[in-house]
């Protein structure tokens, strides 16, 4: 695909969760399909006609384990978030049909045990996990997404200390 021909596709809707321990730090996974040290946040799409809210309780449970009950939803971005992927990924996802993901971000607190997350999923996502400070979430994400963390970060700032 030539550069113009991405720059033409839409970015695929999304959420992202920032799921946050008694600690203040915040819940990252080892994505299960990279090569590199590539930790992340739980995301994931939103399915036609489903709620963000709806979708990132779904997603959180998809990757994490963890169930509604064990969370509680304290704030969420005011708008959409979006990133590009890098052309040389766009065709060899999601069937070549976006350029990147526009995301809603969710902060919930984990009011639960570690002991109750689970990333051995139907479909896991991650090898491992781990509990990480709010201003170290942008030095091991992917580069092409550290923009999106770092206005996370700052929208839920005054959650964080």
């Amino acid at each position: 695909m030539t550069p113009e021909q991405i720059a033409q596709l839409p970015y695929r809707p999304c959420v992202g969760l920032m799921m946050i321990n008694g600690d203040g730090c915040a819940f990252v996974g080892q994505r299960n399909d990279r090569h590199s040290e590539a930790w992340q946040m739980p995301q994931g799409g939103i399915d036609p006609g489903e709620d963000p809210r709806d979708a990132a309780l779904r997603e959180l449970w998809e990757e994490t384990g963890v169930t509604s009950e064990l969370v509680e939803i304290i704030a969420e971005t005011d708008g959409w978030l979006p990133y590009d992927l890098p052309h040389d990924i766009v065709p060899k996802i999601w069937k070549g049909r976006f350029r990147g993901q526009e995301q809603k971000w969710f902060l919930l607190r984990f009011q639960g045990r570690d002991d109750q997350i689970d990333i051995k999923t139907e479909h896991p996502e991650f090898t491992r996990w781990k509990w990480q400070h709010p201003a170290q979430l942008t030095e091991e994400i992917v580069s092409f997404k550290r923009d999106v963390y770092e206005r996370v970060v700052a929208a839920f700032a005054t959650y964080l200390t």
